[in-house]
């Protein structure tokens, strides 16, 4: 689908993306007219009052649906833009008629404009009296802060606000520092004065809001848009949007360079019930993602409006793959067939089209390692006689059938099939699978090559997919500031090693079809493959303009390109200070003195194989809740398996509860290489499966694997019916070239 040019001024025609580009410029104008945040002078400070009057008449950028109060909550505070390190804060306050504030000070510049409704500010001279804690108030000048005005306010002046007249009330309101990070501003008990107390930010800063229905639609309007869910991703997979992402609050700044590059992409926040989201919303703004607004209600107001909610993870996907079987009728066989071919001896190969990792954990005994991408590759050297049977597998369903139907769509002359339920199925038949076997990737041969070439070039060409050269590359890389653009390397982890171009992210081809939103979590953008082979690109590329919501180029990289080498480098971006790093024998000791505690915080999968002996497990969003159930004069120590989460989970946690936090220099992979000591077991894992999706193949109990086995099936089967009543989803898949027998 070709998506329409979006201007770097609007960023898209929705309020939510104008609004933002309006904000974005205020914010530009600001730091112009007033450079140094902490210090403007008055007549810099009258120059930002008269930009933000002409912001505060752009009345249709701010509809108060998206900034709702009622009876229940006659005023409520959004932030619509903070820097990092809280200056040049703008907040919308929204109130009912009546709305006041008793006498207050800032500590820093504010300027008021109106969008909406008569905000009378009332200013105070203050006077000092003998008694302590006690001063005097003055009124003063009065100024109805209106549409088209505006009011500005020192550090020191001391001021009241009501909300006067019928009309609702809807206030620009511009802050040197953020609010959170004003504590010592004071508050009278009484418009004459008396005793004053300090008083903090509002119980509750909120964000701008979308409704569930707008937000349906707008997944359907052509521009690009990402939908976050900010929970836990054990938790957000119970219960969630069909086109949400999983991007954690605490694991954002790993995530969301990644999953988001594009600054103003137009982003909406999911959780529950409003929870979390605001949160992560905050996180956001100050990180640089400026178009940031929260789903209505989260999860549960999606819910209550009617609308489908699904469980599991990666489901566009896997509903992708039960659509294909739906649809072009993938034929498949079952375990005893299979079994009963390979006894007989039967000409016949079978392919696991999972990772090399996953394939090495378990596998068929007599299947072939040959990930998604690379079935097409290399297939003609593993199955050379056309009449060999192959048979495509994987753990469960989908990538059994992605994979078997690609080698159809590609035309090879075999007959071919997927497994049906996969080594699910296997299992659930009473046979056993291998463990850590591994089978070497063949390469083609000239021959094989070339007619892999010929099938690969003519399913991308019926799926839309477009070359591009050297000039159209430079041109969208020049472009992301208006469109999102992912590079994405789709061959095997040790050729990307080896030499990838500049900038561009691995992505094993197989996994991006399995697992997009893993990869990119905006819809509408634009997505470059790199040719290496005139293969694996081809028919990544092809899936991937078939699954819907993104454009899919290929791109030949020059015969002599510029490489870099090893693993695919990781931004992590930071919200707050960093936390101390421990070695790991200081930590060795702390913990033997009894003085530090340790909580791993990745994923408990790999707690269980392995952690530091006496760590426990916790998903970083429930940390604060057990931290807060040990001595006060308890370090902390955070790891995760390299130590990259635990440095960001660390900074978090301290800031949040002013305790000794500190992460562990490497990781649990470097306190293994030290030689200490390890334990394996779910003994003190402490957050159940809230950090991932539980795989029923960990269940030690074979009653529980087999019944989470089949509601695995039943789950996966039911994503049919699932997407017809969702709508449009925009899959379209091309006609089947041929059939297998």
């Amino acid at each position: 689908m070709t998506q329409p040019h979006i201007s770097l001024e609007f960023s898209g025609s929705d309020i939510a993306s104008r609004r933002s580009a309006a904000v974005a410029r205020f914010i530009a104008t600001a730091r112009r007219l007033a450079p140094d945040a902490e210090n403007p002078t008055p007549d810099q400070l009258r120059a930002v009052a008269s930009a933000l009057e002409q912001l505060g008449l752009q009345r249709e950028l701010f509809p108060h649906a998206h900034f709702p109060v009622s009876a229940g909550n006659p005023a409520q505070v959004y932030r619509l833009s903070e820097e990092p390190g809280g200056h040049y804060a703008l907040y919308l306050s929204a109130g009912l008629p009546g709305k006041a504030q008793p006498p207050h000070d800032h500590t820093t510049w504010a300027i008021i404009a109106g969008v909406s409704g008569n905000e009378r500010n009332v200013f105070y001279r203050r006077a000092t009296t003998a008694d302590a804690g006690r001063d005097t108030l003055d009124a003063g000048r009065t100024v109805d802060v209106v549409p088209g005005t505006s009011v500005v306010l020192s550090p020191t002046d001391v001021h009241t606000i009501e909300l006067v007249g019928e009309e609702p009330g809807l206030h620009l309101h511009f802050y040197g520092r953020g609010l959170e990070r004003l504590s010592e501003r004071v508050v009278f008990e009484s418009k004459t004065g008396g005793t004053y107390r300090t008083f903090g930010p509002p119980r509750f800063i909120a964000h701008a809001l979308i409704q569930p229905h707008d937000l349906k639609a707008a997944l359907h309007d052509g521009e690009e848009i990402a939908v976050l869910d900010v929970r836990e991703t054990g938790v957000f997979a119970h219960r969630h949007i069909l086109f949400a992402a999983s991007a954690p609050l605490w694991r954002l700044e790993l995530l969301i360079d990644r999953l988001v590059p594009r600054r103003s992409t137009r982003i909406v926040l999911v959780d529950a019930n409003e929870t979390l989201a605001h949160e992560a919303a905050a996180k956001l703004l100050r990180l640089g993602w400026r178009n940031v607004s929260v789903l209505a209600g989260g999860t549960d107001g999606w819910a209550a409006a009617g609308l489908e909610i699904y469980e599991g993870t990666n489901v566009p996907s896997k509903a992708f793959g039960e659509v294909i079987e739906h649809e072009k009728h993938t034929p498949w066989i079952t375990s005893d067939d299979l079994k009963a071919r390979v006894e007989r001896g039967d000409n016949i190969v079978v392919v696991d089209s999972r990772t090399p990792e996953e394939f090495a954990a378990f596998s068929l005994p007599f299947a072939h390692s040959l990930p998604g991408a690379e079935l097409v590759y290399r297939i003609g050297e593993i199955a050379p006689d056309p009449d060999t049977f192959v048979v495509v597998n994987c753990a469960g369903r989908t990538r059994s059938i992605v994979g078997a139907q690609t080698l159809i769509d590609a035309g090879i002359p075999n007959p071919v099939a997927s497994l049906r339920n996969g080594t699910m199925d296997w299992l659930l038949t009473g046979r056993t699978l291998s463990h850590g076997r591994s089978t070497a990737l063949p390469e083609p041969t000239p021959t094989t090559l070339a007619a892999a070439r010929e099938r690969a070039a003519a399913v991308a060409q019926r799926a839309g997919v477009q070359r591009i050269g050297d000039a159209e590359l430079a041109r969208f890389e020049s472009e992301t500031q208006e469109r999102t653009l992912y590079r994405f390397d789709v061959r095997t982890r040790e050729e990307y090693e080896a030499g990838h171009l500049e900038g561009w992210r691995w992505a094993p081809g197989g996994q991006l079809v399995q697992a997009t939103d893993e990869y990119a979590a905006a819809k509408g953008f634009r997505i470059v493959l790199a040719d290496w082979d005139g293969v694996r690109a081809l028919t990544t590329g092809a899936w991937l303009a078939q699954l819907g919501g993104y454009e899919v180029f290929l791109y030949t990289p020059p015969t002599l390109p510029v490489l870099a080498t090893g693993p695919e480098p990781v931004r992590v971006l930071a919200s707050h200070a960093a936390a101390p790093l421990v070695s790991p024998t200081q930590a060795d000791g702390l913990i033997r003195a009894g003085s530090a505690v340790v909580f791993d915080v990745d994923r408990r999968a790999a707690f269980e194989k392995q952690h530091i002996e006496g760590a426990r497990f916790a998903v970083p969003d429930r940390l604060a809740s057990f931290v807060a159930e040990l001595p006060a004069d308890r370090s902390i120590v955070l790891t995760s398996p390299d130590g990259v989460l635990a440095r960001g989970v660390a900074a978090e946690l301290a800031a949040r509860t002013g305790r000794d936090v500190r992460a562990l220099a490497g990781g649990t992979a470097a306190w293994v290489a030290a030689g200490l000591p390890v334990a394996q077991g779910d003994a003190d894992v402490l957050t159940g499966d809230d950090d991932h999706w539980y795989s029923p193949y960990a269940h030690r109990d074979l009653r529980l694997r087999d019944a989470g086995f089949q509601a695995y099936l039943d789950w996966e089967l039911g994503l049919v019916a699932q997407l017809e009543r969702e709508g449009a989803t925009g899959i379209r898949l091309l006609p089947s070239a041929g059939a297998a027998a």
